[in-house]
């Protein structure tokens, strides 16, 4: 077994991505669980969530669990994002949550 030497939340997109650089032949059956379920429901492309991930922390001040929780999810509406943030136990403004809206529809 490998040393983990770091770790960082990362978007199903982008285990997606990781997975899929892997000969599926060389997987076990966990991570071959794991695959098909990113396979499944992964909603956008690894690069846009990598972006999107971004600008939420950089425009929503926004941790990276946060951001990687919002791309995840893919909210389409300010109700739908409210309704994931409310569990974050911190007050988040209408103008931030607009702001998530936009990022998510435009990236």
């Amino acid at each position: 077994m490998k040393d983990i030497i770091s770790s960082e939340p990362i978007t199903i997109s982008e285990v997606r991505e990781i997975f899929s650089q892997i000969d599926p032949d060389q997987l076990d059956q966990i991570q071959r669980w794991t695959f098909d379920y990113t396979a499944k429901f992964s909603k956008t492309d690894p690069d846009k969530a990598r972006l999107m991930r971004r600008a939420l922390i950089e425009e929503c001040d926004l941790t990276d669990t946060e951001a990687v929780e919002i791309v995840n999810i893919m909210p389409e509406t300010i109700a739908e994002i409210r309704s994931f943030t409310f569990g974050w136990k911190k007050l988040i403004l209408a103008e931030t949550l607009s702001k998530m809206l936009r990022i998510l529809k435009e990236t």
